[in-house]
């Protein structure tokens, strides 16, 4: 007997067909071009800068906030700065690299991670703009709600002494912050709740964690946001609460990066006719999931029977052929025994 079988061949390259398959492309998303990336963060980081100009506030409110939350650490026993103070105006081989720490560290690390992003890690490069971007917004939303007098600009009763200003001739700063002597007026001193000298650094130090290859470098990555949160509490800048704040703001950044990424890529649709918004590239069908409808009606159906038919009452698998069909009259020997 003859006996038909599926065309396993076809069928399989039926079922792993894709949308591709069918006329539907997807383009990848263009690397971007690093003279707009850099308009964008000057622009930025310019519209952040003026922010926190105009966000100062009286300054005895700020004052009463910063002692508001110092009576806090004070009753969770979270009062690190005081002896940490104590250690870096004691100990100049301590202070001073301290306040270089504090006043260079910012600026630098944080922008050669986003340029090593841009040319080694370019498809996590937007994501990472992205959110530090958004959490740097959030914190300019906090030093307007809540302009804060940090530890070093308290009433010297209050036990803090401003090593940076104590230690202002072995460096480029004056008696107001990090801030280039003379150029005091051009910072708000009051923008301390929360620290984003903590949170950039953590920023910083995730991306390094996760996406760097060499275990010295992730290990940097790890501790970099903990230095710089000892140092931000040593020299009297910033509360311990403004470090947990600082890391707050970035973690809400990093859950709004998402919806900030696909509202951009919305309002890119409906201001630039004929662009559709990124979608992500589609899944390929597995053994669980069935292929599509016009993948699948793409080639005749195969003939499961092949020329054979079956006399009456006859049960599968035994079969006859249409040879043998016009003698069943005379012979009902089912078609296997012959």
């Amino acid at each position: 007997m003859e006996t038909a079988r599926m065309p396993y061949r076809a069928s399989v390259s039926a079922a792993r067909a894709t949308p591709g398959d069918t006329g539907a492309t997807h383009r990848p998303r263009p690397r971007p071009r690093w003279w707009t990336e850099l308009a964008l963060l000057v622009v930025v980081y310019a519209a952040y800068s003026a922010g926190r100009l105009l966000a100062r506030g009286d300054v005895s409110t700020a004052v009463d906030h910063g002692l508001a939350i110092l009576r806090v650490e004070k009753a969770l026993l979270l009062n690190a700065e005081h002896p940490l103070n104590r250690l870096f105006t004691s100990t100049p081989a301590i202070g001073i690299p301290a306040d270089f720490v504090y006043a260079s560290l910012h600026y630098l690390v944080t922008p050669a991670v986003l340029v090593w992003l841009f040319r080694r890690r370019p498809a996590r490069y937007r994501a990472a703009r992205t959110w530090l971007m958004v959490s740097t917004l959030l914190g300019l939303v906090g030093f307007t709600l809540l302009p804060t007098c940090p530890p070093r600009l308290l009433d010297a009763g209050y036990g803090f002494v401003d090593t940076m200003a104590q230690y202002s001739a072995y460096g480029w700063w004056g008696t107001e912050a990090s801030a280039p002597r003379g150029l005091g007026g051009m910072t708000n001193q009051y923008a301390a709740m929360p620290s984003l000298h903590v949170g950039w650094a953590l920023w910083c130090g995730v991306l390094l964690w996760k996406h760097a290859r060499t275990p010295l470098v992730r290990w940097l990555g790890l501790a970099y946001p903990l230095l710089i949160t000892v140092v931000v509490m040593g020299t009297a800048n910033h509360y311990f609460l403004d470090a947990v704040a600082g890391a707050a703001v970035m973690g809400a950044g990093a859950l709004l990066t998402g919806p900030a990424t696909r509202a951009v890529e919305r309002a890119r649709a409906l201001l630039t006719p004929g662009t559709a918004p990124h979608q992500p590239p589609p899944s390929r069908p597995t053994a669980l999931s069935p292929a599509s409808p016009p993948a699948l009606s793409a080639r005749p159906a195969p003939i499961v029977s092949g020329g054979c038919e079956t006399s009456a009452g006859e049960r599968f698998p035994g079969q006859r052929t249409r040879s043998s069909t016009s003698n069943s009259s005379a012979d009902d020997t089912p078609a296997t025994a012959r």
